[in-house]
């Protein structure tokens, strides 16, 4: 084991939307034709998200969902911001809910910040340069010579390579202390029009940034902390999925296209990817202890269930943050992780995540 996990620390916009709300302000959006509202509002439901955060809500007044980012949709402006403004946000917001997300988890490992060697970033929602990882260095107090790396644009499974560079730099200099912050602003790319894979990809996404220290298996651990560290990592991609999912830049934001075989896909080729790379660790799916799936949508949870044959409340965590939180895409997987570390919950564990590709991640933790 290379990388201890010292401690977590997550963070989401201080204001919220209930998702019956974001469905109601969504329909003003779709451009569809008559009762078109229903439909988005049965697709929101379906979500089983019961609220989301978003840098984009203002003080409540007259409605629960006030914004004033995006307007009305018209025939001169049918298509919203442009993605410069939407990154002249992200450039606003996405430094301070890192800084929150990053400093819990210092003080989460008993980590001081000028004992960080690297930083390692990610986010798939925004680009600012200097951007968040000089936001993180000077607010936090971390050294000026802390080495940075940024793993950008990958998508949902984005913590999953950031975690990689992390373990990298410790296997390389084992007094290295990684501090990996996943940052993602997906309210900012909200798409206008009446496509269904636009209004599911609207229903689910949300913001928020989770943080992790990473450290030498060896390094003593501080009481009452985590006790999880990485054992091996591997990737799979899928057959023929290159055009079931992708992110892609627009001229008005960021644009996902989503095909609904994803699940089809995962639930098919998600046996032998988990079979083989536990098989590497002398395992087999009945030994490991707890699950963290990354919750592209219930649909994606279902089908892991099922084609790995597992309980219901195997996936408690990740229905959970799913409920609480949406899918903030490479975040997420960190707030799954810290919710099992501090329930206290049974090792090993494998995590995973899909993204654009169809590319899996997997993780394998074990408890030290």
């Amino acid at each position: 084991m290379s990388m201890r996990l010292l401690g977590f620390g997550t963070a989401t916009p201080a204001r919220r939307i209930l998702q019956q709300d974001a469905a109601a302000l969504a329909s003003a959006f779709t451009q569809g034709e008559p009762g078109h509202d229903r439909t988005v509002a049965a697709i929101y439901r379906q979500t089983r998200i019961r609220s989301r955060g978003s840098v984009l809500l203002e003080d409540p007044g007259a409605a629960a969902w006030a914004q004033s980012f995006f307007p009305p949709a018209s025939t001169t402006e049918p298509d919203g911001p442009s993605t410069r403004a939407r990154m002249d946000r992200y450039a606003m917001e996405a430094g301070p809910l890192a800084i929150l997300a990053a400093g819990r988890a210092l003080t989460a490992a008993g980590v001081d910040a000028d004992a960080i060697t690297h930083l390692v970033t990610c986010s798939c929602t925004g680009f600012a340069n200097p951007g968040v990882d000089l936001d993180l260095l000077t607010a936090l107090g971390l050294s000026p010579s802390t080495a940075r790396t940024h793993v950008g644009f990958m998508g949902c499974h984005g913590a999953f390579n950031a975690l990689r560079v992390a373990e990298a730099f410790v296997a390389a200099r084992p007094d290295s202390v990684p501090l990996v912050v996943c940052v993602e602003l997906c309210s900012l790319h909200f798409q206008y029009g009446p496509r269904s894979d636009v209004i599911v990809a609207n229903s689910i996404f949300a913001d928020g940034a989770a943080a992790v220290v990473g450290g030498q298996a060896s390094r003593p651990q501080r009481a009452g902390g985590p006790t999880w560290a990485l054992d091996r990592q591997w990737s799979r991609i899928l057959p023929d999925s290159r055009d079931e999912m992708g992110w892609l830049i627009g001229d008005h934001g960021f644009e996902m296209s989503l095909s609904a075989t994803v699940p089809g896909t995962i639930g098919r080729h998600l046996p032998e990817a988990v079979a083989d790379g536990l098989a590497a660790a002398g395992l087999a799916v009945a030994d490991v202890g707890s699950w963290v799936v990354h919750p592209g949508g219930p649909r994606v949870l279902t089908t892991v269930q099922d084609a790995l044959g597992l309980s219901a409340e195997s996936l408690a965590a990740s229905h959970a943050v799913l409920t609480e939180h949406g899918n903030m895409s490479s975040a997420t997987i960190l707030f799954i992780l810290e919710r099992l570390v501090r329930g206290g919950s049974a090792g090993p564990c494998v995590a995973m995540a899909f993204g654009p590709g169809l590319t899996a991640e997997f993780a394998l933790l074990r408890r030290t």
